[in-house]
């Protein structure tokens, strides 16, 4: 069996795209066709039919969104007039964030929305990316409340309002009502995905709004203590801050392409050198996440002499799903003219 060697460049795979058709779309069965050379691509164990890039966003992620948006959007503009007629700025902040909160929660059912509609010629991996682009925006958006909130702290320390108890204490209450409604509601999505992680985070520095609106009620109640108002209000804000930026960072990374944090590249090779036979080597690893839960790899693998390509790459692929849940992944065979030739399975010979 001749083979060629693997030449280095960017174009230099062994793979003659200019033979490469796929009769079918869904990639179902491969056509091969006297271009397609398997000597430097080896797509045995790659089922492409199982294996759509259209999302699979869930459906009770976007229904639980919807619901969120709906109760902070009905609570937001009550909150806001008994703000201003109060004169709290705990209030004022408190629907400022449910402002932000309704906006966020409605990007991300948009998200969502748009996230489900498959891919094309132009997008490959569909909308998956509008669910971490709405985190990210979510988190930036944050960071804006917070630096007004603690602007009009400053300003409310320099010349001190009145703040009338009752109404900010009745209206914080049911603000937390709301505010934990929404927060119960999200929860029963998936709290792993970025999406929904960002929306929670929204939520829950707007119940904290509300539990300082009610503390500073009762303080300016019972003491005349007006400096409170702004004093919860910061501490609200810094609170919001650390997850905001825990939000900003885990988006951003996404979309910077930035490894999974189960995956360590070096691990990762030596693992699976260790527990696939026929495998003497994992070069050029590159893992990366389409959007949360969706990991994707390539790989270059070297084989050992004798060792049957199509056995090794699906053995290596199943590695890959089960143990860092990496179910798309795209695997190179590195054919050395130095090394034995190694055996092809069935499918394999041209």
């Amino acid at each position: 069996m001749a083979v060629g060697s693997k030449e280095q460049g960017p174009m230099a795979h062994g793979h003659d795209h200019a033979g490469h058709e796929h009769a079918d779309p869904d990639h179902a069965e491969h056509e091969h066709h006297n271009g397609h050379d398997h000597a430097g691509h080896d797509h045995s164990g790659h089922d492409h039919a199982g294996h759509s890039h259209a999302p699979t966003v869930s459906a009770g992620n976007e229904r639980v969104v919807l619901i969120g948006f709906l109760l902070t959007a009905s609570f937001m503009l009550a909150e806001v007039v008994a703000g201003l007629l109060s004169g709290s700025l705990a209030l004022i902040a408190d629907a400022g964030h449910m402002l932000t909160d309704a906006a966020a929660l409605l990007l991300a059912w948009a998200a969502f929305r748009f996230g489900r509609r498959a891919s094309d010629g132009k997008r490959t991996f569909g909308y998956m990316r509008l669910e971490v682009v709405a985190g990210l925006i979510n988190a930036v958006t944050l960071f804006a409340l917070v630096a007004w909130i603690i602007y009009e702290a400053i300003q409310r320390f320099m010349t001190p309002h009145e703040v009338l108890a009752g109404p900010m204490f009745v209206v914080a209450v049911l603000g937390l009502v709301v505010n934990v409604t929404v927060f119960l509601v999200l929860s029963r999505g998936d709290k792993e995905h970025v999406n929904i992680r960002g929306a929670m985070v929204h939520v829950l520095g707007d119940l904290l709004g509300s539990v300082a609106a009610i503390v500073a009620a009762i303080t300016i109640w019972f003491t005349g203590w007006m400096p409170i108002d702004p004093i919860l209000s910061v501490f609200v804000s810094l609170l919001v801050l650390r997850s905001a930026w825990k939000l900003f960072r885990g988006s951003l990374h996404i979309l910077m392409e930035g490894t999974p944090g189960n995956v360590v590249v070096e691990d990762l090779s030596k693992a699976l050198v260790a527990k696939v036979p026929g495998l003497a080597a994992v070069r050029h690893v590159h893992v990366w996440s389409i959007t949360s839960g969706k990991p994707v790899a390539t790989l270059e693998i070297v084989l050992t002499p004798g060792a049957v390509a199509g056995a090794v790459t699906q053995a290596v692929k199943e590695a890959l799903s089960a143990d860092y849940g990496i179910t798309h992944s795209t695997i190179e065979i590195v054919w050395d003219e130095n090394a034995p030739a190694c055996a092809l399975a069935p499918d394999d010979v041209p």
